[in-house]
């Protein structure tokens, strides 16, 4: 599947979530609502999933968990916040460049208005 198909159903999964739990949860219960939704998608979804943070020359530092990691190219980082602060920005950018996964979503399920942001590290740049 195209990262922007499945980025597309991501985002109409976890508009469906929102519309359903509204905003109010902890963070985990929306983790496994769009889990068990992605899942009956059939789409390859593991939560807490442990991707390996590198140095610049290759060495391995340690491991950090994703959230979701879905068909193994798709980082997802969810929040339960009012709104996204510049540190949740720079979380998943930071997951990206040291995972050396290209493509991520961070969903914020906290505020009354569902918040979603895509970014894209490449070797050129961030978008």
């Amino acid at each position: 599947m195209e990262i922007n198909c499945l980025c597309d159903i991501v985002r109409e999964t976890s508009f469906a979530i929102h519309c359903f739990l509204r905003h109010g949860h902890l963070e985990k219960v929306y983790e496994n609502a769009l889990a068990n939704r992605l899942a009956k998608r059939g789409l390859q979804v593991k939560q807490q999933f442990p991707l390996h943070v590198f140095d610049e020359d290759g060495t391995l530092l340690g491991d950090y968990f994703a959230d979701l990691f879905v068909e193994d190219r798709l980082i997802i980082e969810l929040k339960a916040c009012k709104t996204l602060a510049d540190e949740n920005i720079a979380q998943i950018l930071g997951y990206l460049r040291s995972s050396r996964i290209e493509h991520g979503l961070l969903i914020n399920f906290g505020a009354p208005k569902l918040q979603i942001k895509k970014y894209i590290l490449n070797q050129d740049a961030v978008y």
